[in-house]
């Protein structure tokens, strides 16, 4: 078997056996803990901060985050930057919806001048930002996730898909109901939370002994639209695994999910074994 055909064997396992006992434990743990903050089973409630005037050279400034003049912090919840795409997408206002989802997706990193802004900048003077956006919440709305993210993979330079999913993210959640399963957060971290539960599988199936198969599906950047949407079955299956448990509210939303393993309740590499893994992963063109 070739190293495709281990990966998507590996998938399929997965696939079947969703969270181990050892995850679903320590998201229990995590929903303990985080439950008054998302008291509907949602993480509308899920807040950043970001320092507007570090945006001031930013437009458009959507009207529902602080004035760019001001200098402090602020704060932004999912909900709120939802509710700033769902009237920026009746308007047609695609560039605004980007602004407001991706001033929250950096949050109080975005510094003057520095990779927050700067490269915000640039994805906002692609000439064709404006048709990426709009052709891909056109084929959210009537076709699907996977196929959104086709639509923007690669098509807008600087614009990757750690941030054009939140983008995604949002317009799904603006639009309340896609063909399909509702798109989902994918970035670093979120890859990173699964390739620990791949390596598993793989040794325990002898698909994978040293994870490199791992590394290499679930890397840490440009997931390809065949990934994301392996991703989306798997997320909306482990979700409703966790619900059906007593440690998880039998009516949460996905993104909970999502939200509890951004924050880091479930295993991950360590620093040398994930350099380990990049390492033998290095040079390989990404699972489809």
């Amino acid at each position: 078997m070739d190293r495709q055909g281990r990966a998507d064997a590996v998938d399929q396992e997965m696939a079947v056996r969703l969270l181990p006992e050892e995850a679903l434990t320590a998201l229990g743990r995590w929903w303990a803990k985080n439950e008054p903050t998302y008291p509907d089973g949602t993480p509308g409630a899920h807040a950043v901060v970001y320092v507007p005037a570090r945006w001031a050279s930013i437009a458009p400034w959507p009207a529902g985050l602080a004035p760019a003049s001001h200098a402090g912090d602020a704060r932004v919840s999912r909900a709120e930057v939802t509710g700033m795409v769902a009237d920026a997408l009746r308007r047609e206002a695609f560039t605004e919806a980007l602004v407001a989802t991706y001033v929250w997706g950096k949050g109080k990193s975005g510094t003057p001048g520095g990779s927050g802004p700067s490269t915000l900048q640039k994805i906002l003077a692609a000439e064709n930002l404006d048709a990426a956006l709009a052709a891909s919440v056109t084929a959210l709305r009537e076709q699907g996730a996977k196929e959104a993210y086709m639509v923007l993979h690669k098509a807008v330079p600087e614009f990757g898909p750690s941030f054009f999913t939140k983008f995604l993210y949002f317009a799904g959640q603006a639009l309340h109901a896609v063909p399909g399963l509702q798109p989902l957060i994918l970035d670093r971290v979120l890859s990173l939370s699964l390739r620990p539960l791949a390596a598993a599988v793989g040794r325990e199936t002898g698909l994978d002994p040293d994870g490199t198969v791992a590394a290499w599906v679930w890397a840490e950047w440009d997931w390809t639209s065949h990934r994301y949407g392996v991703y989306l079955s798997f997320m909306h299956a482990a979700a409703r695994q966790i619900a059906s448990t007593e440690a998880w509210p039998s009516d949460a939303t996905p993104d909970l999910l999502e939200c509890a393993l951004f924050s880091g309740p479930g295993p991950r590499p360590g620093r040398a074994q994930a350099s380990r893994e990049a390492e033998a992963a290095r040079g390989r063109p990404p699972a489809h």
